[in-house]
């Protein structure tokens, strides 16, 4: 079978239709995705730079926004009765030890964050760790003056 030597692979003008299209489409879907309204409560992470280490053993979650509210279990609640729900899950883990995994904004002040562990150590907790965001670039270093 004999094939011409002269085929070329785009005949005619690029069509920009096709493309537009696409375009669009994705404009559109980018317009309304950033307007799907996420649930939950915003927390301000504070990062670090540093390796942390994981938890093997079970572990509970609480959450302190800047207003200083509690959160656990995804609702809001009081001190009084999470220093009894933290015992309580102490207790539904008996044998291993327990690791309190604080979720606290960067505006929490450090009595709330003091508050919170005495009362994790009230309930039987006996380590606590800050969840932190992993930094992904560092700052840039500032030029010397002369």
């Amino acid at each position: 079978m004999k094939f011409p030597r002269n085929a070329k692979i785009m005949r005619g003008h690029l069509d920009v239709a096709p493309f537009a299209g696409v375009f669009f489409l994705l404009v559109i879907f980018l317009l309304l995705t950033s307007l799907v309204y996420t649930p939950g409560v915003r927390v301000d992470l504070p990062t670090s730079s540093a390796e942390m280490a994981g938890v093997a053993g079970p572990t509970v979650s609480v959450g302190v926004d800047k207003n200083g509210i509690f959160y656990f279990e995804n609702q809001i609640i009081d001190k009084r009765e999470l220093k009894q729900r933290l015992a309580a899950a102490v207790a539904k883990s008996a044998p291993e030890a327990l690791t309190l995994v604080v979720q606290a904004d960067n505006a929490v002040d450090t009595e709330t964050w003091v508050g919170l562990m005495e009362l994790a150590k009230e309930a039987g907790i006996k380590q606590a760790l800050q969840e932190v965001l992993p930094r992904i670039f560092d700052k840039p270093m500032k030029p010397k003056t002369p």
